[in-house]
């Protein structure tokens, strides 16, 4: 009968996944610190970040962004047009479009955004040269994957 015991670290050492889930719970951890005193959870923030820098725009928009799925995100979006951070606004042509735009409290949230991301760096101490290097790493293995689920749902 196979043992039910737990893996050991040098068994999870040797899994890619558990390295890339142990780094991105402590990236999200580090930004409690500095986005609690702001009101504001790590999700709500990408949203803030993909409207500061595009402006009004969709749902649709946003979930490709954050490369999240429509029923992950209506929640999010919901709480926070509930705290005053957005408005959520269906089209006038298609009913079936959400816009969203940023409130002033939402916009006045930017400011912060250089404190937050001087925050993080310190916290994940690496060169920038490093973490350009580990971005276009993480963009081509995330790339590959979905590539990989798509060829395989043919």
């Amino acid at each position: 009968m196979a043992s039910a015991l737990p893996p050991t670290a040098e068994e999870l050492d040797e899994l890619l996944c558990f390295d890339l889930y142990a780094a991105q719970r402590a990236v999200t951890a580090a930004y409690r610190p500095v986005l609690g005193p702001l009101g504001l959870t790590y999700p709500q923030y990408l949203v803030l970040v993909v409207l500061w820098g595009r402006g009004e725009c969709t749902v649709r928009e946003v979930a490709d962004a954050l490369r999240l799925d429509h029923g992950t995100l209506t929640p999010l979006l919901r709480r926070m047009e509930d705290v005053g951070l957005l408005t959520r606004t269906r089209g006038a042509d298609d009913q079936r479009t959400v816009r969203l735009a940023l409130t002033p409290e939402g916009d006045a949230l930017r400011r912060h955004r250089d404190d937050v991301q001087c925050h993080i760096a310190d916290a994940v101490g690496l060169h920038e040269r490093d973490v350009l290097t580990l971005q276009r790493l993480l963009r081509r293995l995330a790339d590959a994957t979905r590539s990989a689920l798509e060829d395989a749902d043919l």
